[in-house]
């Protein structure tokens, strides 16, 4: 905030301030029972439900089926007069498909639900169009099922809630429970262990792993397990300060790929910040809350559901929800390698734990085949290597070589070259596409 003063003084005041909640959260931990934990934590969400179910025109709320989606739905259920209308979208593709979920989980609470099935030449015709409605070179494959199911709910309400932010603040995310295992392990390992281990699994292909990993029971083996134990090579291959980063990056020297930059280094990801923290999981989630969140998950929504003139509203970002989730203990988040444990316990109440309890899905399409398939011809022009040299920005080389095993199958570089498409495809969309500054 700026403050003027009559007597011209000027003073700026931080408003709201992410490391000082997280701060001060730490310094009070919540001294509670379980129970008291999760009445705590209902009447809290109901309270920020409801507030933002006040509307003058039709509301309804996203409904994927998962516990986020799932507590918001329940909740605002249980505070309507009437069947509260969900919606959510399906794709043919088991892999990608999370409609039977949500209608499972609508089914039970008596929502009226709405499903709308795309197919993937609906949803490829999507992305030419990603540059005009985000304005910026935006790269999350997941932008594409959220500008449709956007576009397929404003046909029916003008208002939607979303159960976003509840990965941050509760620690949902997988890779917390596995960056946590992956920092103990490596602090215990001698120093030449892990790069050692990092170039063992390093030899075998991704789709080698995955032939590997098909003679395990299905409900037992992780989704894209060949990526999975790549990454985990990235990570043993890292300094050991460094592993969060190369954890949630789609690989971690692109930076090498802009010409004349220098490598990076987020405030969040500073000694100086994370020594701020009591532990790896705090500093984590503090890294995500300021970045990801903001930068990703949130400009993802906001901007896919403006582009379809429907409004977004996060109940689980509500800034009272985000204190209550700093001063929780981590046991009351994370719990026999299961994230958001206290949040799950309160949709125990509204909804069997047989209809929400199933592996992370995420919100995705199948890139990767169609950049092989019906995108290989977009793509190639994007990635011509002349007009890349040309435009001045990127280095076509490793591009394109990520490219060439990536059609190969060899390797499954779909988010990296996602993140390169997405910025020349917003760079050509400019009214004068220039190269860059000399």
């Amino acid at each position: 905030m700026l403050e003027v003063r009559t007597d011209g003084v000027v003073r700026s005041h931080t408003y709201w301030s992410a490391l000082d909640v997280a701060e001060r959260g730490q310094s009070l931990p919540m001294r509670a029972g379980e129970a008291e934990a999760v009445a705590k934590l209902e009447a809290l969400l109901t309270d920020a439900v409801t507030r933002r179910m006040v509307a003058d025109v039709p509301l309804g709320v996203f409904l994927s089926g998962g516990i986020d989606s799932s507590t918001v739905a329940a909740l605002m259920q249980a505070n309507a007069q009437a069947p509260v209308r969900s919606f959510s979208i399906g794709f043919d593709n088991a892999a990608y498909n999370e409609a039977d979920a949500a209608k499972a989980v609508a089914g039970h609470l008596g929502t009226d639900h709405t499903e709308l099935y795309v197919s993937a030449a609906e949803a490829q015709g999507v992305v030419p169009k990603l540059p005009q409605i985000y304005d910026e070179p935006f790269a999350d494959v997941s932008q594409i099922p959220t500008y449709l199911v956007s576009e397929m709910t404003r046909k029916h309400v003008t208002v939607a809630l979303s159960g976003d932010g509840g990965d941050e603040m509760f620690a949902g995310y997988n890779r917390y429970a596995q960056g946590l295992r992956a920092v103990r392990a490596l602090r215990h390992l001698p120093r030449p262990l892990p790069g050692a281990l990092s170039q063992l699994l390093s030899l075998a292909s991704p789709q080698t792993w995955e032939t590997l990993f098909s003679v395990v029971p299905a409900r037992l083996r992780p989704r894209q397990p060949g990526d999975k134990l790549h990454k985990l090579a990235a990570v043993l291959g890292a300094d050991p300060g460094d592993y969060y980063r190369v954890l949630v990056s789609p690989w971690a020297e692109a930076w090498s790929l802009v010409r004349g930059a220098d490598r990076p280094q987020p405030a969040p990801f500073a000694m100086d910040v994370r020594s701020r923290f009591k532990n790896e999981l705090a500093w984590m989630q503090y890294a995500d809350m300021v970045t990801y969140l903001p930068d990703d998950v949130l400009t993802k929504v906001d901007r896919a559901s403006m582009a379809a003139s429907l409004e977004a509203r996060v109940p689980l970002l509500d800034h009272r929800v985000v204190a209550f989730a700093w001063q929780l203990p981590d046991d009351l988040k994370i719990r026999n390698g299961q994230g958001k444990w206290l949040l799950r316990q309160l949709l125990y109440k509204y909804v069997p734990k047989a209809l929400v309890d199933r592996p992370k899905m995420g919100f995705g399409v199948p890139i990767d085949a169609w950049l092989r398939g019906p995108l290989r011809d977009w793509a190639e022009d994007l990635l011509d290597p002349t007009a890349m040299a040309q435009a001045g920005y990127l280095d076509p080389g490793p591009i394109r070589a990520k490219w060439a095993e990536h059609l190969s199958g060899r390797r499954n570089w779909q988010h990296f070259l996602w993140n390169v498409l997405m910025f020349e495809a917003w760079r050509r969309a400019q009214p004068h596409s220039v190269g860059a500054p000399q």
